[in-house]
């Protein structure tokens, strides 16, 4: 018969099902595995094959472990809170809950039809108030440890739509949503104070097995710099003698800052600016206020500026020196404040260039001069320093430090470019901060005893218009007595952001239905922490970061056991796509394209189609549904070729064309299996080397993450198999080894082979090194170095019998005929050399 995957996958999903198989049991005898996958926002538009291929790589790793007799937890849930649903929202007046629990059905169904092995029972959803509880009882913990806080900040805030927008809702300085133009509004926020564990977060980077591409990532973010802060003091004017502190990590350059810029923002600008420059002034400050941080701070872009009209003192050499803004300097990050080195800071230069600004060289490279036209940033020799001169950059450093230090203008300081986290958001669909605000008491954390903080249900969604969220629209929510004097109080109308519900979800995973605490701390103990953590290398600083900010403080207060969330990190590659693009530049599905070769042409019209290798984008029609490969081809297909399309971590093309191999694949694996004849199978057994060669192969290359490799030792057996035909043991062996890339494939034929059970709950197979090595060597044969033949021999054939057999190849015969043998080399197993005269 022919393998049917429409009737063999839901049978054996069903099975799966009622059997409950996936379930996760602890028994303190077996060793642990933990496999996390990033859970999804389960958007409208469901998943596609980019989230399958992480998803297929913990399910072949999880399968595989439970053969080889490890406790496994493999969970899945839903980061359901965020903007999206809340935009649709307003569009339409349906309550986000109604779109996230459609979005989550439809992804669990999709889940379900690829055969993924999670175990349900501890599924999670952020927007669930017994989850959020829990998000909510954290953040308590925090505001007493003294680590959430109010303070005004600026944010970017769209006068249309009277809200608030995260950087990356602002694009060319305008709302996303509506095209308006963006300004900068303070507002009262909720931050979170995550510079208080900078250094722990940097120190144990140590303890974990991450990408070096991510480890680099987060150290840089945290961005631990040693150097000096120096006091500037303004020359003269209504701001004279007021500080102005900056920090540098090349305090030796001191002599050569001849301007300083302060942050459109920064307090002292209304104070410095002359009455000649106070248009100008305020016309730059309103244009800042209309771009995000990140564009401000684009390196690629043109530098602009005002000049203030005010000067400062250069506290080594009494120099008056301009202070200008600039949107680049940013009040949110160091001091708001920066002194400009030109000669050695290549921002600095190009400022200067433009803006005709002195440059003023100090240090000088130690065997050359510096390159005419540019910044010299490299560490050198003092010069036109005063008594710094000739000195080197490190000693200059401690000696002027000491000096800044001895004169009360200065000290050695460490910086970093970590900036505490911005917690709130002005938004309906989040969970509520647990906090009632009372005229007498201040801020007030709401018992823990009544939490959930609940949403209200409304009808309306829209933006209160002063800043805040919906929320405080809403007085019979709003309005709440303090908890601590009985007297009246107003409810914290900011949300959380997105990532809350995610810094912690691998908690809530190993005791989801804890209804007295977040989670057990002896079964925190039991599971803790993640094995193994897979997810797009998108995230491989703001939530990787949250969440071990996170996880710090629960370890500070004995809720968590290690130092570390995730022990082992691995980012999956991204799935590319081909583009088909016409001369009128409109897309095409794959379906409306006939391939000649590697050149696309349109069916209907035989037009040439420009061909491209792009990220997958509804827009461009070359976005892919697994419904559909799972519809056509089968889950099992499916899932092989997420894995066979190249290495896990690269970025690869989705060619639909290269699927039929994969399916070629498993059919002619099914073939074996449904032809297998016991009266005509091989006598002995003639593949037992194979056999425990491809064990041992598919074993190692699963432990290292290599799919496809894994796959194509896979491939060579059965095509081995396929030519010499296959005894029971080599079918047993290999359905073993094929079952957690193709689960109902391999339950289908372990049903047939064997008549019983699941394929999850046989044992692994294993291998003897001796068997994995080959009997028969094969030696290169040269003369003179020169190549003339090549001989297959007993791998433990002596050396005698090795030097005999090739001297008597015809070829090398042929070739030392005549001449004296000096020398007969043998290098074990790979090279004979005959050296003759």
């Amino acid at each position: 018969m022919a393998y049917e995957h429409r009737t063999v996958e839901p049978k054996w999903q069903k099975r799966w099902q009622e059997a409950r198989l996936h379930k996760t049991t602890f028994d303190p005898a077996k060793p642990k595995f933990y496999a996390l996958d990033m859970f999804p926002y389960p958007s409208g538009a469901g998943l596609h094959v980019g989230h399958c291929e992480g998803y297929t790589a913990t399910d072949i790793l999880t399968r595989w472990k439970r053969m080889q007799g490890w406790n496994v937890l493999h969970p899945m849930g839903w980061d359901a809170f965020g903007l999206p649903a809340e935009n649709y929202a307003l569009k339409t007046g349906i309550h986000p809950r109604v779109t996230t629990e459609k979005a989550v059905a439809n992804f669990r169904r999709q889940i379900d039809s690829v055969g993924f092995a999670y175990d349900w029972d501890r599924e999670v959803n952020t927007t669930d108030p017994k989850y959020f509880k829990w998000t909510q009882w954290i953040f308590l913990q925090l505001f007493k440890k003294g680590l959430a806080y109010e303070a005004v900040m600026p944010i970017n805030w769209c006068p249309s739509c009277k809200t608030g927008l995260a950087n990356e809702e602002v694009v060319s300085g305008k709302c996303d949503r509506c095209g308006t133009p963006v300004e900068r509004k303070d507002l009262r926020q909720w931050v979170l104070r995550i510079t208080a564990y900078a250094d722990r977060l940097l120190e144990d980077l140590v303890e974990v097995d991450w990408p070096e591409s991510t480890l680099t990532m987060q150290r840089k973010w945290i961005g631990r710099s040693e150097g000096a802060e120096v006091i500037f003091r303004v020359a003269d004017g209504p701001a004279a003698n007021s500080e102005i502190r900056v920090f540098t990590t090349r305090p030796d350059t001191l002599h050569g800052a001849t301007y300083m810029v302060l942050a459109p923002e920064h307090a002292l600008v209304e104070r410095l600016a002359t009455p000649e420059q106070k248009q100008a002034v305020a016309d730059y400050q309103a244009a800042a206020r209309r771009k995000s941080d990140l564009e401000r701070t684009e390196l690629a872009k043109e530098k602009t500026g005002a000049f203030t009209g005010g000067y400062a003192l250069n506290p080594v050499n009494g120099q008056r020196i301009p202070i200008w803004i600039a949107d680049y300097v940013l009040a949110t990050y160091g001091t708001g404040a920066i002194m400009a080195v030109p000669a050695h800071d290549e921002r600095d230069y190009a400022f200067a260039v433009k803006f005709g600004l002195p440059v003023k060289q100090v240090v000088r490279p130690v065997k050359s001069e510096p390159e005419a036209g540019q910044a010299f940033t490299e560490e050198g020799v003092a010069v036109n320093s005063g008594d710094l001169d000739g000195l080197p950059t490190a000693e200059a450093k401690r000696k002027i430090t000491a000096q800044l230090e001895a004169k009360g203008q200065g000290k050695y300081t460490v910086s970093y470019r970590l900036r505490d986290w911005v917690f709130s958001r002005q938004r309906y669909w989040g969970e509520p901060i647990p906090i009632v605000h009372c005229a007498k008491c201040g801020a007030v954390p709401v018992p823990e005893s009544e939490l959930p903080v609940l949403l209200p249900e409304v009808e309306r969604y829209e933006p209160s218009g002063t800043g805040e969220s919906p929320l405080a629209n809403i007085p019979s929510w709003l309005e709440k007595s303090c908890p601590k004097c009985g007297g009246p109080g107003r409810r914290e109308t900011n949300t959380m952001p997105q990532w809350a519900g995610s810094c912690w979800y691998y908690l809530r995973y190993i005791d989801p239905t804890n209804a007295q605490e977040p989670w057990s701390r002896d079964i925190e103990k039991q599971w803790m922490n993640v094995d193994l953590y897979v997810g797009g290398a998108e995230h491989a600083v703001l939530h990787l970061l949250y969440s071990r900010f996170w996880h710090k403080v629960l370890y500070d207060l004995g809720w968590v056991s290690t130092k570390e969330p995730f022990k082992k990190l691995r980012h999956q590659g991204t799935v590319l796509a081909y583009t088909y693009q016409d001369a009128q530049e409109r897309y095409h599905e794959f379906s409306e394209v006939e391939m000649r070769g590697d050149e696309a042409f349109l069916k209907t019209t035989g037009e040439k189609l420009k061909v491209q290798v792009e990220k997958m984008a509804k827009s461009k029609l070359n976005g892919v549904n697994p419904d559909d490969v799972v519809a056509e081809y089968g889950a099992d297909v499916l899932r092989l070729y997420e894995m066979f399309m190249g290495e896990f971590e690269m970025s690869k093309p989705w060619d639909p064309r290269a699927i039929e191999g994969c399916s070629r694949f498993l059919r002619r694996t099914w073939r074996l299996v449904e032809d297998h004849d016991p009266a005509k199978a091989p006598s002995g057994d003639p593949h037992q080397r194979l056999r425990h060669k491809t064990t041992k192969r598919v074993t190692n290359d699963l432990d290292r993450m290599q799919f496809n490799t894994a796959l194509s030792g896979l491939m060579e057996y059965v095509n081995e198999l396929t030519a010499q035909g296959a005894t029971r043991e080599d079918l047993l062996t290999l359905i073993k080894l094929v079952g957690p890339f193709a689960p109902h494939l391999g339950d289908e034929a372990w049903e047939k082979l064997s008549g019983s059970g699941f394929l999850v709950q046989q044992a692994w197979p294993t291998y003897d090194d001796a068997l994995t090595i080959d009997a028969v060597i094969t030696y290169a044969v040269q003369v003179n170095g020169k190549l003339r033949g090549s001989l297959e021999i007993d791998r433990q054939a002596p050396e005698a019998t090795v030097r005999e057999q090739a001297l008597a190849i015809s070829n090398v015969a042929r070739h030392i005929e005549g001449k004296a043998v000096k020398k007969v080399i043998v290098v074990p197993g790979k090279i004979v050399n005959i050296v003759v005269a």
